[in-house]
């Protein structure tokens, strides 16, 4: 899982494993891991991908998909929390590569302490990136004032910027999608509405925007509604879809390590062997690594290659969406055949397995959902459908 990459001076072991500790309680608890991201902050995981002049730890795109397999092994929703706070960082850094200090303040921002969220989500709204229920107002001053709704709001607590977006409709023939971040006020309210089957650590719980004001040097873009080959909405969709596959990528590992142990440790009764010498249980564990194999090899080519400014041109999109779905497909069916090599004892609640079982099934609601990433792959190999 290296990629070459030396992670310990990031994410060293004995802070990998007391955040691994403190999974099950906040799980079960449904609770933010504070005391997680305390000790991140500290190790100066939040800026990673701020340049070194700037504060950070200068890496790139490609170093930190390694370290959120990491972290997602220890602790998936500690890893997707902090993932969407990596994406804006992430984002900040694609368009710097590319000559744009649009998100400059972002990565300014994250090294002095800022944790920043992602506010894109919207209930039934299938255009993601490229429409918005969000209203956004402009103020004379520049600034922008957003009322509606966001969903799946990670690190609701404690974030001190969201990122979001809205649609700006003064002209009804142009409407346009303001993407902007707002800091924590009165007009800010986060619901208390986070109880799910999985991913509980994450805290992503619905927000309502009541003319949230974005200062006016806080507007990062304003570009048409619709698909768009703006920089930043590449570097949304390529940042959001690669640190999300590492995640999942990452939950995969644990779960065959986990697996792998469990049937060391079993003896059946039957032949009096351990349980990795049972045929079926070596072909349900090759399986798993024969799927999980092929997915950090694509993750770091692409991450290499976001870092490297190569252009694949439309082919982005769905090479983009294409490794997300394959990474939590891959994970929800090795978390699957886990389970079933360790036996009963998983499917118990304090299990590793099982809260493991419950978090991967939280990567198919993730855009790209299914249908998207099937439908962008659809055209670029048979090109759009006909009118």
């Amino acid at each position: 899982m290296s990629d070459g990459f030396e992670t310990s001076g990031h994410l060293p072991d004995d802070l990998l494993e007391r955040i691994r500790s403190r999974a099950t309680a906040v799980d079960a608890e449904n609770v933010f891991p504070d005391d997680d991201l305390a000790e991140l902050r500290e190790a100066g995981y939040l800026k990673i991908l701020v340049p070194t002049e700037l504060g950070g730890a200068g890496l790139g795109l490609a170093e930190a998909t390694v370290l959120q397999q990491k972290l997602a092994g220890a602790a998936p929703a500690t890893a997707l929390a902090i993932n969407m706070h990596l994406v804006w960082t992430a984002v900040a850094k694609v368009l710097r590569d590319r000559g744009i200090d649009d998100l400059e303040f972002v990565l300014t921002g994250a090294a002095s302490g800022e944790v920043f969220a992602f506010g894109i989500s919207e209930a039934g709204n299938d255009l993601v990136l490229f429409g918005s229920d969000t209203a956004a107002h402009p103020r004379p001053d520049g600034s922008y004032a957003f009322t509606g709704t966001k969903i799946f709001t990670s690190l609701a607590p404690v974030w001190t910027q969201l990122g979001l977006h809205g649609l700006d409709t003064t002209d009804p023939d142009d409407p346009r999608l303001v993407y902007a971040f707002v800091p924590r006020s009165d007009a800010v309210v986060t619901r208390d509405d986070w109880n799910t089957l999985g991913m509980r650590g994450t805290q992503s719980r619905t927000t309502q925007l009541h003319g949230a004001v974005a200062p006016a040097d806080r507007v990062a873009r304003i570009v048409s509604a619709g698909p768009s080959p703006d920089p930043l909405v590449f570097g949304i969709f390529a940042a959001f879809e690669l640190l999300l596959a590492s995640v999942y990528t990452g939950i995969a590992r644990r779960a065959i390590d986990l697996a792998v142990a469990s049937a060391a440790a079993r003896r059946s009764k039957r032949t009096g062997s351990a349980l990795s010498q049972d045929p079926d249980i070596r072909r349900r564990v090759a399986g798993m690594g024969l799927a999980y194999d092929a997915l950090p090899p694509q993750i770091a080519s692409l991450s290499h290659d976001v870092d490297a400014v190569v252009d694949h041109g439309p082919r982005w999109f769905s090479l983009l969406s294409g490794v997300k779905h394959r990474s939590t497909t891959a994970a929800k069916q090795i978390a699957d055949e886990a389970m079933l090599v360790a036996g009963g004892s998983s499917f118990f609640a304090s299990h590793e397995l099982s809260r493991i079982y419950r978090d991967v099934l939280a990567g198919a609601f993730h855009p790209s959902d299914p249908e998207s990433a099937h439908a962008t792959a659809a055209t670029a190999w048979l090109g759009p459908l006909e009118a």
